[in-house]
């Protein structure tokens, strides 16, 4: 978890810097940040017990040597110094009084980078047993800054060290890639604790670390979000790329150096009651502010030398553009996909509505035959008795009959596809009421055993027993509507063998229409006949379809049986279930209606 921080600025930020790119005398080709390894270098050096530096030499030409005018005889503001100066005199002290020489580990300022050297401090006593000197022995690892071609001055090597960073940032379209590139550059290239880059969410006032770079075991920010109300140094570095209105009052901006239009911003914070110095710049592109990068040092005193600053805001524009293309092209990849998605689903849906197109056509066609035909019988036997041709009054009869028939049929069919008109209209509403179930299963063994008797079929019923009536909260035309359907399809489906209707209780609450039903009852049809595959299974309770032509022209009927069921049933509080092994195998039909009373078994 991210410790809280608390800036103390002191009044205004304390630097502000903004400088011109300086260009390289000569063109190079971009470097690889694996050409930049830290280096392991011996110095030596010797001052006085004041810390003024008497002599300075290394063993490898990182600039110091060419530089060492600039070292001895300086003090405070030598290119080589120590870090903490006034920590530093106190061992030069002790060493006077012990003239004993130590071993330990400082942290050294080198051409503008902190390097940390272990030295050995050895005091020269003189024949007077005075100590009027220290000679020092110290080893470290140079960081990249330190070890590119010697002959460049500071800001060139920071201009040469861009290169490679740039690239690396630059030949990837992955914005994750590019945040992670950024830091773990700045955190090779620079002395610092830590590194961390910032996405920004304007309208939320916020900004979440994406990536950073530690140095030694520090505890990850990673994922930390950061309120701009709470950071005016970063919405002072937000504005100073592009004024924001909405970073704008409430939240004051914090004062900078007016002369600059554009810069990095720097200041002093408090971590856990310890001083950084904290380095910020904002990235955009197109004077869109798009990412925040934050540098820090232990240490109030650790400030940053002028190409440290400008080395950060020119990477700054190198990153802000990385990150708008990254932005782009994810931006891109996402319509690409959204487009392809579009596509696929319209494909379907043109597959869909050709098949619903082609359902209907097979159904109308088999329909128009199913009407034809019993409104044949019907005008065939009338033009009979017209005609004169049934003489006998029992003949004429018979004729009648038949007609009768035909028309109930013609009735049934025509109610079938009204039916279906309603349901797909929305228009189909159905009251319950109390009703005893019995009632509706007899009418439909007298409507039914005949034509299963005609078949030689036999036809079972299996109530389970119950010493009180079993009353459902239902519908009874449409109840008897989906027995009708169920057990006319098991009849018409069947050759050999019969069909058996069985129920059974459920002891399920359920709530139909307002009214609270203390559970259901399950009906049962099952048959012996042609059954069903596995893989056609799936279009039985699709409107308009059928499992295959040559079925409906040998068996006749609409196909909407079982859709028409499922429909009536859902609208009644319940659901229906088909089952079947595969062909000739047989078929089950199950559907759950509410109980209006729980029957005593």
């Amino acid at each position: 978890m991210m410790p809280s921080i608390s800036e103390s600025h002191g009044g205004p930020v304390n630097f502000a810097y903004n400088a011109n790119s300086q260009t390289m005398a000569q063109e190079s080709q971009p470097l690889m940040m694996e050409e930049f390894t830290f280096l392991t270098i011996n110095l030596w050096f010797s001052h006085e017990v004041s810390g003024k530096f008497l002599s300075f030499y290394s063993d490898d030409a990182v600039g110091l040597n060419q530089q060492a005018k600039q070292i001895v005889g300086q003090r405070d503001h030598a290119l080589f110094r120590p870090v903490d100066f006034p920590a530093y005199q106190q061992v030069l002290d002790r060493l006077v009084r012990t003239r004993q020489a130590e071993t330990l580990e400082w942290m050294f300022w080198c051409n503008g980078s902190q390097v940390n050297l272990q030295i050995t401090l050895s005091p020269i006593v003189l024949p007077n047993d005075q100590v009027q000197s220290i000679f020092v022995q110290g080893q470290g690892q140079f960081p990249p800054l330190l070890v590119v071609p010697s002959g460049l001055d500071v800001a060139d090597r920071y201009h040469l060290l861009l290169a490679p960073i740039s690239w690396n940032i630059r030949r990837t379209l992955d914005l994750k890639t590019i945040w992670q590139q950024t830091v773990d550059g700045l955190g090779t290239t620079i002395t610092i604790n830590r590194c961390s880059i910032y996405s920004l969410d304007e309208p939320a006032g916020k900004v979440t670390i994406e990536a950073e770079f530690c140095s030694g075991d520090q505890e990850s920010w990673q994922g930390h979000d950061e309120f701009l109300e709470n950071q005016p140094t970063l919405r002072a570095a937000i504005n100073r790329l592009r004024p924001s209105p909405l970073l704008d009052e409430p939240y004051p901006i914090v004062e900078l150096n007016g002369e600059d239009d554009r810069c990095v911003v720097t200041d002093v914070v408090d971590i856990n009651g310890i001083a950084h110095s904290r380095m910020v710049v904002a990235t955009g592109y197109q004077d869109e502010v798009n990412a925040l990068i934050v540098l820090w040092r232990l240490g109030k005193d650790l400030g940053w030398n002028d190409s440290e600053l400008a080395f950060l805001e020119e990477l700054a524009d190198q990153v802000g553009t990385a990150i708008a293309h990254a932005k782009l092209f994810n931006k891109s990849e996402q319509l690409n996909e959204i487009l392809v998605r579009k596509q696929e689903a319209l494909g379907e849906a043109i597959n869909q509505a050709e098949e619903a197109s082609r359902l209907k056509s097979e159904f109308l066609a088999n329909t128009s035959h199913e009407l034809r035909t019993p409104l044949n019988g019907i005008i065939g036997f009338l033009n009979l008795i017209l005609d004169g041709m049934a003489d006998d009054p029992e003949e004429q009869r018979e004729f009648l009959e038949e007609s009768m028939k035909s028309s109930e049929h013609l009735l049934v069919l025509i109610d079938t596809i009204l039916d279906l008109a309603k349901i797909e209209a929305g228009k189909h509403q159905i009251d319950l009421t109390p009703l005893d179930f019995s009632e509706v299963l007899e009418q439909v063994l007298r409507s039914q055993r005949n034509s299963a008797e005609r078949k030689n079929l036999t036809f079972e019923v299996q109530m389970p027993q119950t010493r009180d009536p079993v009353i459902l909260y239902t519908n009874y035309q449409r109840l008897y509507q989906v027995l009708l359907n169920l057990v006319s399809n098991a009849i018409k489906f069947t050759h050999e063998g019969g069909l058996t209707i069985t129920t059974e209780f459920i002891g399920r609450k359920t709530t139909v229409q307002n009214h609270e039903c203390p559970g259901m009852m399950m009906v049962r049809v099952a048959d012996t006949g042609i059954g069903v595959s596995l893989e056609k299974q799936d279009r039985l309770f699709q409107s308009f379809s059928q499992i295959d032509g040559s079925t409906t022209r040998r068996y006749g009927g609409t196909g909407l049986g079982l859709a028409i069921s499922q429909t009536l049933v859902s609208a009644m509080g319940g659901e229906v279930h088909f089952y079947s092994m595969g062909e000739g195998l047989g078929s089950t039909v199950t559907f759950t209606i509410p109980l209006f009373q729980e029957p005593i078994v």
